[in-house]
């Protein structure tokens, strides 16, 4: 699955390296297509002042509803 950009995510685990916890939400401001493995996104929002590179099978998309009840 690709997510657009500009797609609001949130983690689907939590990234030690980091310190973000699943369910942190940011918003995809790159794509990195791979010709083999996982494709990859640059995502804002999770830490302050920078982009954090992740995997395409850590972040999901987040419902309205989700962001409603936050």
């Amino acid at each position: 699955m690709t997510f657009p950009l500009f797609s609001q995510v949130q983690l689907t685990q939590d990234i030690p390296e980091f310190n973000l916890k699943k369910g942190s939400i940011g918003v995809i401001v790159e794509y990195y297509p791979m010709s083999q493995g996982e494709d990859g996104y640059s995502v804002e929002g999770l830490i302050a002042q920078d982009t954090v590179e992740v995997a395409e099978s850590q972040i999901q998309f987040i419902k309205v509803e989700q962001i409603q009840e936050k």
